[in-house]
């Protein structure tokens, strides 16, 4: 479940949007003022932040420039002037909702945000440098940047085999006499199968499918991504 935190000085508007929230499926955590929100922000890890900007003890603009996570914020205040706007985005607010609003705008707003947000961190994870491959052959496991991938025992082969000799083209031929132990047949799609369960799993891991490459008309090879 994703976490929000609710920083709002407005006691009356707190209680009619959380339950909103909740009913959404977030854990919310409230928060009475930027200072709150601050001491909040270092004891726990939130999904997102709800930040009003006319608030006492510290006001939602001086949170911004204060704060040093990168927690995704979106604005929810009655000050509405082009200069606030400006000054908000500047700060590295993500979104800006003026008061009064309604609660479904609000809740499709966080929701495309967070939509947004898993997208860029899923690509950067898939363009990440691969570092240390290591094999356990007794578990048919590859821990790849240490992120444990389990795989059958005719998956963990093919990706052997073809790491062991990264930077060549392995045809098809090879591959299903070398590891699959059987003839490669006019309509024989085993070996394709195996190689799109492996690239599969490497993708639910954040790992770039492009270890094994496709060279059309040719066969497979390995490659590190860098």
């Amino acid at each position: 479940m994703k976490h929000v935190l609710l920083v709002d000085d407005d006691l009356v508007f707190q209680s009619a949007l959380t339950p909103v929230l909740e009913r959404e499926g977030f854990i919310v955590t409230v928060a009475n003022n930027g200072v709150e929100a601050l001491d909040k922000l270092k004891s726990t890890t939130q999904d997102l932040i709800l930040l009003d900007l006319n608030m006492p003890e510290l006001s939602g603009i001086e949170l911004l420039k204060l704060r040093v996570d990168k927690t995704p914020v979106i604005v929810i205040s009655a000050l509405d002037a082009e200069e606030e706007r400006i000054k908000v985005y500047e700060l590295g607010a993500d979104d800006f909702l003026s008061k009064p609003f309604s609660y479904r705008e609000l809740t499709v707003r966080i929701h495309a945000l967070l939509r947004r947000i898993a997208v860029v961190r899923a690509q950067s994870e898939l363009t990440e440098p691969v570092q240390d491959i290591l094999f356990d052959d007794s578990r048919f496991v590859i821990s790849i940047s240490e992120r444990p991938v389990s795989f059958t025992q005719t998956e963990f082969k093919l990706f052997k085999y073809l790491f062991e000799r990264k930077g060549q083209v392995i045809t098809k031929q090879e591959l299903q006499r070398r590891v699959l132990q059987k003839e490669l047949g006019q309509f024989d799609r085993n070996l394709d199968m195996h190689i799109s369960n492996t690239r599969r799993k490497l993708s639910e891991k954040q790992l770039p499918k492009s270890l094994i490459n496709t060279v059309r008309g040719k066969g497979y090879s390995f490659a590190l991504a860098s």
